[in-house]
């Protein structure tokens, strides 16, 4: 608050209760550094934060495949009567795509992709996405539930994030609002973000840079303090999310250095978190999709004159599709364990990899391993999650194809309300029964129709069938699955036999770069909506060298 006698410019509310505030000590524009220009652009900053808080919650899902959705139940899973033998067929699918040693998989046989492209994705998908379907999904039996008609998804069904690829997630109400007491509003330090520190070593190595300690999110009594908690719900997201805020705070003092000519706070916060926005935006289409889809469709979605996903009259709308369905194709890169530090990896000093359920554990819901901010020993060394050319297997996601790691059955974190149903704590603790059950209540059309209405030659039974343990097999051959195959189940079949698992099939890819690309689009602030705008024009690294690769982007914030 500003002392008795300070000048204050109080620029507008913001929907969460706080405000935007300009304090001076000397109420001269010049020794305030506040300038008619300055004043206009904290309005602008301030009402866009308001209109995030505004619009969370109330932006709206609807269908990329909209004559598919107006033609239901023609297209998707049978309903009525056949629906308690199609949730029975889903569960047994679901069951038969976790991998079994049984399964003979080559344990070395991974994808070509680094594994914090699997987490990139996530944040992604946080960025974009939080939906409120849990309940619709949850409250159900395996012999009564009830699918929803798509115009009934659409009316229920909302979105707590803007999907714009805007770091709504990262940034918070921003620096320039004044936030209400006991809130977990994001930190700053000034136009910076305030980081966390490592708890103190109690065994193992120091992960270098020894004398970097502020490796971790922001927390309050564990909490993480951050836009979006669920960024909090694995360590490896956890960590990237560290990344974002060091990436912003690199580019305020880049901005410094490099552009002198903008003087004030405000001028240098917004010219940093535009280019933090567009680096990530444009690293998002040119490495992320060009390396988990098929270039030649990315760069096909990439030039069109218009995208499957258009305005309508409600603006901007989440797919269905992509949200519960082909998006979570990274569920299958996951492994079940990381060679993740000097600690916990090859030559480890503790152990020879983090276990995905020990990433789960030292995170805020999984309690820090009882130290009040992450442990000293497990900061990320990211050289051993980026490298396209390693020469360990483990340095690999998974492959993209319809097997998931054991640990994706029994999720630590998930399941936990001892108020529920046991039924209820199993089906939420198995993801990939989860998935299928959700995108079967919410109206989700079969592979088949998607795949026909992108022009694309549907999998044949055959294909189906190649490389199919029995129980998938059976799962798939029953009355009420046979030919229609749910779209998640259908991305990863096609990725796993025309693409052999190394990146998405036509399909999925379609989907996929349909929704990211389209969304920067629609984006008025977006780069795609500057003139010309490319890394080149951003933040440069040591030498003069652009960003761009997710690794250059780690570089730059510091902990690559």
């Amino acid at each position: 608050m500003a002392e008795q006698g300070q000048f204050r410019r109080v620029i507008t509310n913001i929907a969460h209760g706080g405000h935007a505030i300009l304090d001076s000590a000397d109420p001269t524009a010049e020794a305030a550094k506040i300038r008619d220009s300055d004043v206009n652009a904290l309005s602008s900053v301030v009402q866009e934060s308001a209109a995030d808080a505004e619009h969370a919650g109330r932006t709206s899902f609807g269908y990329l495949f909209s004559g598919l959705a107006e033609q239901f139940p023609a297209h998707h899973l049978p309903q009525d009567d056949k629906a308690p033998d199609v949730v029975k067929a889903l569960l047994a699918l679901g069951g038969a795509m976790i991998e079994t040693p049984q399964d003979g998989r080559d344990p070395q046989l991974n994808s070509p992709i680094p594994p914090v492209y699997t987490y990139w994705g996530q944040f992604l998908d946080h960025d974009l996405t939080a939906a409120t379907d849990r309940d619709l999904v949850i409250n159900i039996t395996d012999e009564h539930i009830v699918p929803e008609a798509p115009d009934e998804v659409v009316k229920k069904l909302v979105n707590q994030r803007t999907p714009e690829l805007n770091l709504d997630s990262v940034y918070g109400d921003g620096p320039f609002v004044t936030p209400t007491a006991g809130s977990k509003a994001v930190p700053y330090d000034g136009i910076k973000f305030r980081l966390g520190l490592l708890s103190p070593l109690p065994t193992g190595a120091l992960i270098p840079p020894v004398d970097d300690d502020e490796r971790d999110l922001p927390r309050q009594a564990g909490i993480p303090l951050v836009g979006d908690e669920r960024n909090d719900e694995n360590l490896v997201v956890a960590q990237l999310h560290v990344a974002f805020l060091r990436f912003h705070n690199a580019a305020v003092d880049w901005v410094r250095a490099n552009e002198p000519d903008r003087e004030t706070d405000v001028e240098v916060f917004l010219r940093a978190r535009d280019l933090t926005r567009w680096t990530y935006q444009w690293l998002c289409v040119h490495d992320y999709l060009r390396t988990v889809a098929r270039p030649d469709v990315v760069d096909l979605v990439d030039t069109a004159d218009e995208n499957l996903l258009r305005l309508d009259e409600r603006g901007t709308y989440m797919p269905v599709e992509f949200s519960v369905a082909a998006f979570r194709f990274g569920h299958s890169m996951v492994r079940g364990g990381y060679d993740w530090n000097r600690n916990f990896g090859r030559l480890g000093n503790t152990a020879p990899f983090a276990s995905l359920v020990q990433l789960f554990q030292f995170t805020g819901k999984g309690g820090l391993g009882g130290a009040p901010t992450l442990l000293a020993n497990w900061p990320v060394e990211w050289d051993r999650l980026v490298d396209k050319s390693s020469q360990f297997a483990n340095r690999f996601a998974r492959l993209i194809d319809t097997r998931l790691a054991p640990p994706l059955d029994v999720m630590p974190n998930e399941g936990n309300d001892e108020n529920r149903p046991d039924r209820i704590r199993e089906l939420l603790k198995h993801l990939a029964r989860r998935n299928l059950l959700r995108g079967y209540r919410l109206a989700v059309p079969t592979g088949q129709a998607v795949a026909t209405a992108l022009g694309v030659t549907p999998l044949s039974q055959a294909e189906l069938d190649q490389g199919s343990s029995e129980a998938v097999k059976a799962a798939l051959g029953t009355e009420v699955l046979r030919g229609r195959t749910p779209l998640w189940f259908y991305v990863l079949k096609e990725a796993e036999v025309r693409e052999l698992g190394r990146r998405l099939g036509e399909v999925g890819s379609r989907v996929v770069a349909e929704t990211i690309i389209g969304h920067i689009r629609n984006d008025r602030g977006s780069y795609a909506n500057q003139t010309s705008w490319s890394p080149a024009q951003g933040v440069l690294l040591p030498g003069g060298r652009p960003v761009r690769t997710i690794a250059d982007f780690l570089r730059f914030a510091g902990v690559l």
